[in-house]
């Protein structure tokens, strides 16, 4: 009895250690060739892992699959059965494991829509190479690495994003396609939205300075844009966005504007402080002469800060009341504390006029006491136009002079024709208007003017003897003693009226002396005429007096022989 119960446990063992084994069998995970595996780690070397992926031997993966992240012996890892029945054991990789798993997983995030993770590793043609893991590359075309334009190609090498799937597979072979932009143009459309929902005016936020307009800066709040206007950079004037902030720089700012339909958020830097234009009338007034120090030179003139917050325009027609100032720099720079005069002020549009010459007396308030018409001066040539010449009376104070000033008689046709610059030149001031800072001199009224001299020596009807300067197909111009010139119209050449001008002018010559007779005598328009034809006329008529007074009643000249003569 004893031996049965024996032997009958030894049976029951038996069974029990067949049923266990079995078991054992039934929950081994199924090994086939191309497939993704369990495996256990048994030891670690410095070049190799070993992992137990049950069959006759371990199966051997270099360490540099692992990518620096090392497993601990009994770590249960996924592997590839590249060959069960290797020649040197089972071939298995973890690389190939990893690439099988993520391309599973990529299959699913393309059917689904869902994002996927990589690093923008090279440049390729027309776009980005991205690592997405498990020896997968993808192709990120440029126009979709990101929202905006992408000034400099390597700026996104390196960078870890998400991204879309756009392809999988080109030609029937594997060719994935990503789309970044798309990604981040989803999470800036969430950020923006939870900005707008949580985000009230008058609330400071965190931003980076991204990129710079003529009208200010533009803050990234976190994958979407706020403004920064320059008008909002500080209550004084602002020229350049960049004197306020730098590109990449981090900052708080106010909110002050909220548009969530034209999606538009507007930021101010001033709104930290109190506005100082507030207090403005109480401390400033027109025409007061106030101190200030020079923050800015433009070409138009000077910005000058009268205190925190509130600056000044001088314009560069206010810098001085006679130089002629061709750049600010000339008279202040940078940094200067200077005086001026506040000329005017809008404080809704947040300027103040200031002028720098206004704090110094007016020269031109007294010019007139010194410069009064008739006044004989020396004055140097500063520079000359086509219509005269400026001469300079003194430092900033220049006069004008007109080409038809400077002779009574010759025609100027360009004042450079009879003076030069630097030239020291005498002349007299023939007009003085303060008010409109103008000064007229002359030089040919230095002396008498020749046609009243004329005028006063000869009356029409005289006779006089000339000289002829030119002849042309309108007359003949015939200079008289005291230098003007006079025409001799055609008309009044020949006293024969059967000879033409043409015939008659050829016995004439320039420099031959010529009598004539004064016909006209115009001293406002500069005009003279002469007749040669008169002049015969009235010679004729003196030898008809001249003879009638030296005969008797019994001559042999009559009243006939004075009127046929007349007529001829």
């Amino acid at each position: 009895m004893e031996q049965k119960e024996v032997e009958k446990n030894i049976v029951q063992g038996s069974d029990n250690i067949y049923t266990q084994l079995e078991e054992s069998i039934n929950n081994m995970e199924p090994v086939e060739n191309g497939a993704n595996v369990k495996g256990t780690v048994v030891q670690v070397t410095d070049d190799t892992v070993f992992v137990d992926v049950n069959c006759k031997s371990e199966g051997k993966i270099p360490v540099a699959e692992f990518n620096g992240e090392l497993p601990n012996v009994g770590d249960v890892i996924t592997v590839f059965l590249i060959n069960q029945f290797g020649k040197n054991g089972p071939e298995v990789s973890k690389i190939k494991a990893d690439e099988k798993r993520l391309w599973e997983d990529f299959k699913v995030a393309f059917e689904e829509k869902k994002p996927v993770s990589g690093v923008i590793s090279s440049l390729t043609k027309g776009g980005y190479i991205v690592n997405l893991g498990g020896g997968i590359t993808a192709f990120l075309p440029i126009s979709q690495a990101d929202v905006q334009k992408v000034d400099k190609d390597e700026k996104l090498l390196g960078v870890k994003s998400d991204f879309y799937i756009e392809r999988l597979y080109g030609n029937g072979k594997r060719n994935v396609v990503v789309n970044r932009r798309k990604y981040l143009e989803e999470q800036m459309n969430v950020n923006r939205g939870n900005f707008f929902d949580n985000i009230k005016i008058g609330d400071t936020v965190k931003g980076t300075v991204k990129s710079f307009t003529s009208f200010g800066a533009f803050i990234d709040l976190g994958g979407f844009d706020g403004l920064l206007h320059i008008n909002d950079m500080s209550w004084g004037h602002v020229i350049r966005p960049k004197d306020f902030v730098k590109k990449g720089q981090e900052i708080e700012l106010k909110v002050i504007r909220l548009d969530p339909d034209g999606k538009r958020i507007n930021l101010s830097l001033k709104h930290f402080t109190e506005d100082p234009w507030v207090h403005l009338e109480e401390k400033y007034h027109v025409n007061d002469i106030v101190k200030g120090e020079v923050t800015k030179l433009t070409d138009f003139g000077a910005f000058i800060q009268l205190e925190e917050g509130i600056e000044g325009l001088a314009h560069i027609s206010e810098f001085s009341w006679t130089k002629k100032i061709n750049k600010p720099s000339d008279m202040v720079k940078e940094g200067d504390d200077v005086e001026c005069m506040i000329l005017g002020y809008d404080i809704q549009a947040g300027r103040v006029s200031l002028g720098l010459k206004q704090v110094t007396e007016n020269p031109w308030d007294s010019i007139a006491e010194k410069y009064p018409v008739g006044t004989k001066v020396n004055g140097k040539v500063v520079k000359i136009t086509n219509s005269g010449a400026f001469i300079q009376l003194e430092e900033g104070i220049d006069a004008f002079l007109a080409g038809e000033d400077l002779s009574w008689t010759k025609k100027v046709k360009h004042p450079g024709s009879e003076i030069k610059v630097d030239q020291m030149l005498d002349v007299v001031v023939i007009d003085c208007d303060p008010e409109n800072h103008r000064i007229r001199v002359g030089v040919k009224q230095l002396t008498d003017n020749p046609w009243k001299v004329f005028a006063d020596q000869y009356s029409t009807g005289d006779t006089l003897e000339g000289e002829i300067t030119a002849i042309n197909d309108f007359g003949i111009f015939v200079k008289a003693p005291c230098g003007i010139e006079g025409l001799v119209n055609k008309s009044n050449l020949s006293d024969d009226k059967n000879v033409p001008f043409e015939e008659a002018v050829k016995k004439y010559n320039v420099g031959d002396k010529l009598n004539v007779f004064v016909v006209s005598i115009d001293v406002a328009k500069e005009r003279v005429g002469f007749s040669v034809k008169e002049y015969k006329k009235a010679q004729a008529r003196a030898e008809i007096s001249q003879y009638m007074s030296s005969t008797n009643d019994d001559g042999a000249y009559t009243i006939g022989d004075s009127l046929k003569n007349q007529q001829n």
